[in-house]
Protein backbone atom coordinates (compact mmCIF):
# COMPACT_ATOMS: atom_id res chain seq x y z
CA UNK A 1 0.00 0.00 0.00
CA UNK A 2 1.02 3.74 -0.60
CA UNK A 3 0.81 6.26 2.40
CA UNK A 4 0.91 9.85 2.66
CA UNK A 5 1.69 10.91 6.56
CA UNK A 6 1.24 14.64 6.71
CA UNK A 7 2.47 16.36 9.78
CA UNK A 8 3.90 20.18 10.98
CA UNK A 9 7.02 18.49 12.58
CA UNK A 10 9.54 15.63 11.21
CA UNK A 11 12.80 14.49 12.74
CA UNK A 12 15.28 15.97 13.36
CA UNK A 13 12.96 19.06 12.55
CA UNK A 14 10.36 18.63 15.61
CA UNK A 15 10.43 19.12 19.11
CA UNK A 16 8.35 16.12 20.75
CA UNK A 17 6.77 12.95 20.38
CA UNK A 18 4.21 13.54 17.90
CA UNK A 19 7.38 13.97 15.29
CA UNK A 20 9.33 11.10 17.02
CA UNK A 21 6.16 8.79 16.49
CA UNK A 22 5.52 9.63 12.76
CA UNK A 23 9.04 8.25 11.71
CA UNK A 24 8.73 5.16 13.91
CA UNK A 25 5.54 4.35 12.14
CA UNK A 26 6.90 5.25 8.84
CA UNK A 27 9.77 3.32 9.54
CA UNK A 28 7.45 0.35 10.38
CA UNK A 29 5.01 0.55 7.60
CA UNK A 30 8.55 0.13 5.02
CA UNK A 31 10.06 -2.73 6.98
CA UNK A 32 6.59 -4.36 5.78
CA UNK A 33 6.90 -3.73 2.31
CA UNK A 34 4.67 -0.55 1.91
CA UNK A 35 5.69 2.71 0.51
CA UNK A 36 5.83 5.89 2.37
CA UNK A 37 6.02 9.47 1.88
CA UNK A 38 6.00 12.47 4.70
CA UNK A 39 5.31 16.02 4.04
CA UNK A 40 5.94 18.05 6.67
CA UNK A 41 6.64 22.53 7.08
CA UNK A 42 10.32 23.38 7.81
CA UNK A 43 8.96 27.24 7.89
CA UNK A 44 7.11 25.95 10.96
CA UNK A 45 10.34 24.40 12.62
CA UNK A 46 12.33 27.19 12.09
CA UNK A 47 9.65 29.90 13.27
CA UNK A 48 9.59 28.16 16.31
CA UNK A 49 13.32 26.65 17.21
CA UNK A 50 15.00 29.94 17.33
CA UNK A 51 18.69 29.11 17.88
CA UNK A 52 17.85 25.75 18.65
CA UNK A 53 20.13 23.23 16.41
CA UNK A 54 18.34 20.14 15.41
CA UNK A 55 20.06 17.03 15.88
CA UNK A 56 21.90 15.76 13.25
CA UNK A 57 19.75 14.39 9.94
CA UNK A 58 19.02 10.67 9.50
CA UNK A 59 19.08 8.35 7.34
CA UNK A 60 15.41 7.05 6.51
CA UNK A 61 15.67 4.45 4.13
CA UNK A 62 12.72 3.88 1.79
CA UNK A 63 11.14 7.11 3.12
CA UNK A 64 10.25 9.84 0.61
CA UNK A 65 10.83 13.27 2.75
CA UNK A 66 8.60 16.44 1.81
CA UNK A 67 10.35 19.00 3.24
CA UNK A 68 7.92 22.05 2.88
CA UNK A 69 9.93 25.47 2.54
CA UNK A 70 8.01 29.08 1.31
CA UNK A 71 10.73 31.57 -0.06
CA UNK A 72 8.27 33.60 2.26
CA UNK A 73 9.71 31.98 5.22
CA UNK A 74 7.99 32.06 8.76
CA UNK A 75 4.83 33.96 7.43
CA UNK A 76 3.60 30.62 6.00
CA UNK A 77 2.82 28.86 9.04
CA UNK A 78 1.58 32.46 10.54
CA UNK A 79 -1.15 32.57 7.77
CA UNK A 80 -1.93 28.82 8.31
CA UNK A 81 -2.23 29.37 12.26
CA UNK A 82 -4.64 32.61 11.42
CA UNK A 83 -6.57 30.59 8.93
CA UNK A 84 -6.85 27.12 9.67
CA UNK A 85 -5.76 26.78 5.96
CA UNK A 86 -2.59 25.84 4.27
CA UNK A 87 -2.06 29.08 2.58
CA UNK A 88 1.26 29.41 1.17
CA UNK A 89 1.59 25.58 1.29
CA UNK A 90 -1.68 24.73 -0.90
CA UNK A 91 0.35 23.95 -3.84
CA UNK A 92 2.73 22.15 -2.71
CA UNK A 93 0.35 19.74 -0.47
CA UNK A 94 -2.16 19.33 -3.65
CA UNK A 95 0.64 18.16 -5.63
CA UNK A 96 1.91 15.73 -2.91
CA UNK A 97 -1.54 14.42 -2.03
CA UNK A 98 -3.38 14.00 -5.49
CA UNK A 99 -0.86 10.99 -6.10
CA UNK A 100 -2.55 7.74 -6.23
CA UNK A 101 -1.88 6.48 -2.01
CA UNK A 102 -4.15 4.48 -0.54
CA UNK A 103 -3.83 6.04 2.87
CA UNK A 104 -3.37 9.74 3.81
CA UNK A 105 -2.58 10.26 7.39
CA UNK A 106 -2.93 13.58 9.08
CA UNK A 107 -0.80 13.77 12.46
CA UNK A 108 -0.03 17.14 13.94
CA UNK A 109 -1.80 19.13 11.33
CA UNK A 110 -1.66 22.77 13.37
CA UNK A 111 0.89 24.43 11.16
CA UNK A 112 1.32 22.65 8.11
CA UNK A 113 -2.54 22.75 6.90
CA UNK A 114 -4.80 23.48 9.55
CA UNK A 115 -8.17 21.98 9.72
CA UNK A 116 -8.06 22.82 5.88
CA UNK A 117 -5.32 20.28 4.43
CA UNK A 118 -8.14 17.41 5.99
CA UNK A 119 -9.82 18.34 2.52
CA UNK A 120 -7.34 17.60 0.69
CA UNK A 121 -6.40 14.27 -1.35
CA UNK A 122 -8.67 11.60 -2.44
CA UNK A 123 -7.17 8.61 -1.32
CA UNK A 124 -9.68 5.88 -0.62
CA UNK A 125 -8.81 6.05 3.45
CA UNK A 126 -7.63 9.37 5.27
CA UNK A 127 -6.82 9.21 9.39
CA UNK A 128 -5.93 11.99 11.79
CA UNK A 129 -4.15 10.76 14.73
CA UNK A 130 -4.77 13.24 18.01
CA UNK A 131 -1.48 13.60 18.72
CA UNK A 132 -2.52 16.66 20.82
CA UNK A 133 -5.79 18.50 21.87
CA UNK A 134 -5.35 20.96 19.53
CA UNK A 135 -8.75 20.38 17.19
CA UNK A 136 -10.65 21.73 20.91
CA UNK A 137 -8.07 23.59 22.40
CA UNK A 138 -5.76 26.72 20.74
CA UNK A 139 -2.96 26.12 23.31
CA UNK A 140 -2.77 22.45 22.29
CA UNK A 141 -2.11 21.07 25.58
CA UNK A 142 -5.21 22.71 28.06
CA UNK A 143 -2.52 24.85 29.66
CA UNK A 144 -4.59 27.79 31.06
CA UNK A 145 -2.81 31.54 30.89
CA UNK A 146 0.41 29.81 30.92
CA UNK A 147 -0.20 28.13 34.32
CA UNK A 148 -2.32 26.21 35.32
CA UNK A 149 -4.11 23.13 33.49
CA UNK A 150 -7.27 24.49 32.45
CA UNK A 151 -10.39 23.81 34.34
CA UNK A 152 -12.99 25.70 32.03
CA UNK A 153 -12.94 27.24 29.10
CA UNK A 154 -12.09 30.30 28.68
CA UNK A 155 -10.41 30.46 25.03
CA UNK A 156 -10.21 34.16 23.86
CA UNK A 157 -8.82 36.04 27.04
CA UNK A 158 -6.45 32.11 27.81
CA UNK A 159 -4.95 32.88 23.89
CA UNK A 160 -4.43 36.52 24.90
CA UNK A 161 -2.52 35.37 28.27
CA UNK A 162 -0.76 32.94 26.88
CA UNK A 163 0.74 34.73 23.54
CA UNK A 164 -1.25 32.66 21.20
CA UNK A 165 -2.43 34.81 18.02
CA UNK A 166 -6.49 34.26 18.82
CA UNK A 167 -7.64 32.53 15.62
CA UNK A 168 -11.50 33.27 13.98
CA UNK A 169 -11.68 29.90 11.99
CA UNK A 170 -12.16 28.24 15.60
CA UNK A 171 -15.39 30.58 15.66
CA UNK A 172 -16.98 29.33 12.23
CA UNK A 173 -17.92 25.86 10.98
CA UNK A 174 -14.26 25.01 9.32
CA UNK A 175 -13.27 22.59 12.20
CA UNK A 176 -16.36 20.52 11.51
CA UNK A 177 -16.83 20.98 7.75
CA UNK A 178 -13.21 19.76 7.58
CA UNK A 179 -13.32 16.57 9.62
CA UNK A 180 -16.17 15.03 7.35
CA UNK A 181 -13.75 14.81 5.00
CA UNK A 182 -11.69 12.31 7.64
CA UNK A 183 -13.02 8.82 7.94
CA UNK A 184 -11.32 7.72 11.07
CA UNK A 185 -10.10 9.63 13.92
CA UNK A 186 -7.24 8.03 16.05
CA UNK A 187 -6.73 8.48 19.72
CA UNK A 188 -3.79 6.80 21.74
CA UNK A 189 -5.56 6.89 24.95
CA UNK A 190 -9.55 6.90 26.01
CA UNK A 191 -8.87 9.98 27.88
CA UNK A 192 -8.33 11.72 24.57
CA UNK A 193 -11.08 10.38 22.72
CA UNK A 194 -13.71 11.13 25.42
CA UNK A 195 -12.03 14.52 25.75
CA UNK A 196 -12.70 15.16 22.28
CA UNK A 197 -16.10 13.51 21.94
CA UNK A 198 -17.27 15.56 25.12
CA UNK A 199 -16.29 18.80 23.35
CA UNK A 200 -18.45 18.50 20.45
CA UNK A 201 -16.28 16.38 18.24
CA UNK A 202 -18.82 13.46 16.52
CA UNK A 203 -16.67 11.86 13.93
CA UNK A 204 -15.99 8.50 15.02
CA UNK A 205 -13.14 8.08 17.18
CA UNK A 206 -10.74 4.57 17.75
CA UNK A 207 -8.34 4.04 20.37
CA UNK A 208 -5.12 2.73 19.85
CA UNK A 209 -1.77 3.21 21.80
CA UNK A 210 1.20 4.18 20.10
CA UNK A 211 4.41 1.94 20.62
CA UNK A 212 7.69 3.06 21.08
CA UNK A 213 10.31 4.41 18.81
CA UNK A 214 13.16 2.22 20.91
CA UNK A 215 11.83 -0.62 20.30
CA UNK A 216 14.75 -2.33 18.14
CA UNK A 217 17.06 -0.09 18.56
CA UNK A 218 20.52 -0.58 19.82
CA UNK A 219 22.23 1.05 23.09
CA UNK A 220 24.85 2.99 21.36
CA UNK A 221 27.02 5.72 22.70
CA UNK A 222 27.78 6.53 26.56
CA UNK A 223 26.75 9.81 28.25
CA UNK A 224 28.33 12.70 28.10
CA UNK A 225 29.44 12.64 31.54
CA UNK A 226 29.22 10.66 34.44
CA UNK A 227 25.61 9.69 35.65
CA UNK A 228 25.59 8.76 39.56
CA UNK A 229 23.62 5.42 40.18
CA UNK A 230 20.74 5.06 40.73
CA UNK A 231 18.91 7.67 38.55
CA UNK A 232 15.30 9.20 38.40
CA UNK A 233 14.92 9.82 33.99
CA UNK A 234 12.90 12.28 33.20
CA UNK A 235 12.53 12.80 29.20
CA UNK A 236 10.70 15.44 27.17
CA UNK A 237 10.27 19.16 26.25
CA UNK A 238 10.98 21.11 29.67
CA UNK A 239 8.69 23.14 29.69
CA UNK A 240 6.23 24.99 32.73
CA UNK A 241 3.16 22.52 31.29
CA UNK A 242 4.95 19.27 31.93
CA UNK A 243 5.61 20.07 35.81
CA UNK A 244 9.38 19.99 35.51
CA UNK A 245 9.91 22.99 37.59
CA UNK A 246 8.00 21.31 40.64
CA UNK A 247 9.80 17.99 39.72
CA UNK A 248 13.46 19.41 39.72
CA UNK A 249 12.99 21.94 42.68
CA UNK A 250 11.51 18.88 44.53
CA UNK A 251 14.82 16.99 44.04
CA UNK A 252 16.92 19.47 44.77
CA UNK A 253 16.29 19.63 47.88
CA UNK A 254 16.87 15.82 48.34
CA UNK A 255 20.21 14.87 47.99
CA UNK A 256 20.02 11.45 48.03
CA UNK A 257 17.86 11.54 44.45
CA UNK A 258 19.47 11.46 41.74
CA UNK A 259 17.77 12.83 38.42
CA UNK A 260 18.69 13.24 34.78
CA UNK A 261 16.85 15.59 32.60
CA UNK A 262 16.70 14.86 29.17
CA UNK A 263 15.20 17.77 26.60
CA UNK A 264 14.92 21.08 25.53
CA UNK A 265 12.37 23.86 26.16
CA UNK A 266 11.99 27.40 27.11
CA UNK A 267 12.73 26.59 31.15
CA UNK A 268 15.44 24.64 30.23
CA UNK A 269 19.05 27.32 30.33
CA UNK A 270 16.99 28.97 33.50
CA UNK A 271 16.08 25.74 35.84
CA UNK A 272 20.42 24.82 34.19
CA UNK A 273 21.64 28.34 35.36
CA UNK A 274 19.55 27.45 38.79
CA UNK A 275 20.07 24.37 39.86
CA UNK A 276 23.37 23.62 37.83
CA UNK A 277 25.18 23.20 40.61
CA UNK A 278 23.43 20.45 42.12
CA UNK A 279 25.63 17.42 42.46
CA UNK A 280 22.58 15.27 41.93
CA UNK A 281 20.89 17.11 38.90
CA UNK A 282 22.09 16.61 35.47
CA UNK A 283 21.01 18.42 32.46
CA UNK A 284 22.02 16.96 29.26
CA UNK A 285 19.61 18.51 26.60
CA UNK A 286 17.81 16.70 23.56
CA UNK A 287 19.57 12.79 22.65
CA UNK A 288 19.44 10.86 19.73
CA UNK A 289 17.40 7.70 20.05
CA UNK A 290 19.93 5.36 20.64
CA UNK A 291 21.47 7.40 23.47
CA UNK A 292 18.23 7.54 24.94
CA UNK A 293 18.19 3.38 24.94
CA UNK A 294 20.97 3.61 27.03
CA UNK A 295 20.15 6.18 29.86
CA UNK A 296 16.03 4.33 29.80
CA UNK A 297 17.63 0.59 30.39
CA UNK A 298 19.85 2.27 33.32
CA UNK A 299 17.44 4.46 35.06
CA UNK A 300 15.23 3.30 38.54
CA UNK A 301 12.63 4.68 36.83
CA UNK A 302 11.14 7.03 34.89
CA UNK A 303 9.20 10.22 36.38
CA UNK A 304 6.23 12.07 34.08
CA UNK A 305 5.44 14.92 36.36
CA UNK A 306 3.23 16.54 33.95
CA UNK A 307 0.65 19.38 35.49
CA UNK A 308 -1.32 19.83 32.07
CA UNK A 309 -3.37 16.50 30.69
CA UNK A 310 -1.18 14.40 28.20
CA UNK A 311 -2.72 12.76 25.12
CA UNK A 312 -0.83 9.12 25.97
CA UNK A 313 2.44 9.28 27.65
CA UNK A 314 4.49 8.14 25.33
CA UNK A 315 8.02 8.33 27.34
CA UNK A 316 6.32 5.98 29.97
CA UNK A 317 6.24 3.19 26.63
CA UNK A 318 9.29 3.81 25.92
CA UNK A 319 10.90 3.41 29.22
CA UNK A 320 8.65 0.30 29.47
CA UNK A 321 9.28 -1.59 26.74
CA UNK A 322 13.33 -1.55 28.50
CA UNK A 323 11.82 -3.00 31.35
CA UNK A 324 11.90 0.06 33.51
CA UNK A 325 9.17 1.66 35.87
CA UNK A 326 7.27 5.10 35.59
CA UNK A 327 6.14 7.58 38.49
CA UNK A 328 3.39 9.18 37.51
CA UNK A 329 1.04 12.35 38.49
CA UNK A 330 -2.20 11.06 38.99
CA UNK A 331 -3.74 14.07 37.10
CA UNK A 332 -1.27 14.10 33.92
CA UNK A 333 -4.73 13.04 31.85
CA UNK A 334 -4.13 10.04 29.21
CA UNK A 335 -0.79 8.51 31.32
CA UNK A 336 -2.13 7.23 34.76
CA UNK A 337 -4.15 4.84 32.65
CA UNK A 338 -1.00 3.27 31.21
CA UNK A 339 0.77 2.77 34.90
CA UNK A 340 -2.80 1.62 35.68
CA UNK A 341 -3.47 -1.60 33.63
CA UNK A 342 -0.07 -2.90 33.88
CA UNK A 343 0.90 -2.41 37.68
CA UNK A 344 4.23 -1.31 36.64
CA UNK A 345 4.86 2.08 38.48
CA UNK A 346 3.59 4.37 41.29
CA UNK A 347 1.26 7.77 40.55
CA UNK A 348 1.52 10.32 43.12
CA UNK A 349 -0.95 13.37 43.79
CA UNK A 350 0.96 16.37 45.02
CA UNK A 351 4.48 17.56 44.75
CA UNK A 352 5.60 16.94 47.98
CA UNK A 353 4.55 13.15 47.43
CA UNK A 354 7.16 12.96 44.20
CA UNK A 355 10.08 12.60 46.85
CA UNK A 356 8.92 9.74 48.86
CA UNK A 357 7.66 8.17 46.06
CA UNK A 358 11.28 7.37 44.83
CA UNK A 359 13.22 7.35 48.02
CA UNK A 360 11.15 3.87 48.20
CA UNK A 361 12.13 3.25 44.69
CA UNK A 362 15.44 4.27 45.55
CA UNK A 363 16.40 1.90 48.48
CA UNK A 364 14.19 -0.86 47.16
CA UNK A 365 16.07 -1.76 44.40
CA UNK A 366 13.79 -5.30 44.46
CA UNK A 367 10.63 -3.31 44.67
CA UNK A 368 11.78 -1.06 41.61
CA UNK A 369 12.65 -4.73 39.56
CA UNK A 370 9.32 -5.97 40.14
CA UNK A 371 7.67 -2.93 38.97
CA UNK A 372 9.65 -3.08 35.79
CA UNK A 373 8.94 -6.39 34.86
CA UNK A 374 5.05 -5.40 35.38
CA UNK A 375 5.61 -2.64 33.03
CA UNK A 376 7.77 -4.64 30.22
CA UNK A 377 4.83 -7.18 30.47
CA UNK A 378 2.23 -4.28 29.70
CA UNK A 379 4.43 -3.31 27.05
CA UNK A 380 4.45 -6.64 25.39
CA UNK A 381 0.69 -7.14 25.64
CA UNK A 382 -0.39 -3.96 24.75
CA UNK A 383 2.24 -1.34 23.13
CA UNK A 384 4.15 -3.04 20.65
CA UNK A 385 4.97 -1.97 17.35
CA UNK A 386 3.32 -5.14 16.05
CA UNK A 387 0.02 -4.99 18.37
CA UNK A 388 -0.53 -1.15 16.91
CA UNK A 389 0.43 -2.46 13.35
CA UNK A 390 -2.66 -4.92 13.64
CA UNK A 391 -4.64 -2.37 14.87
CA UNK A 392 -3.22 0.54 12.22
CA UNK A 393 -4.40 -1.88 9.41
CA UNK A 394 -7.16 -3.28 10.88
CA UNK A 395 -8.71 0.73 11.03
CA UNK A 396 -7.85 0.97 7.60
CA UNK A 397 -9.48 -2.19 6.18
CA UNK A 398 -12.69 -1.59 8.06
CA UNK A 399 -12.35 1.81 6.52
CA UNK A 400 -11.97 0.03 2.98
CA UNK A 401 -14.69 -2.43 3.59
CA UNK A 402 -17.08 0.35 4.48
CA UNK A 403 -17.20 2.37 1.37
CA UNK A 404 -16.81 -0.91 -1.25
CA UNK A 405 -20.42 -0.68 -3.11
Amino acid sequence: MRFAMVTTFYPPYGFGGDATFVRALSRALVAQGHEVEVAHCMDAYELLAGNTAPLAELDDPGILVHRLKSRFGAISPLVTQQTGMPGLKDASLQRILERDFDVIHFHNISLVGGPGVLRLGSAPCKLYTLHEHWLICPTHIFWKNRSRACEKPECLSCCLRSGVPPQVWRYTGLRDNALRHVDRLIAPSEFTAERHRSAGITQRIDVLPLFSANEGVAEDGPPREPIPSPYFLYVGRVTASKGVAPMVRSIASAKDINLVVVGDGDLRSRLADEYGSCANIRFLGALPQSHLSQLYSGARALILPSLAPETFGLTIVEAAARGVAAVVRSSSGGAPAIVKSSGGGVLYDRDEDLVPALRRLASDPALALELGQRAQAGYQQNYTRARHLEGYMTCIETVLAEKRP
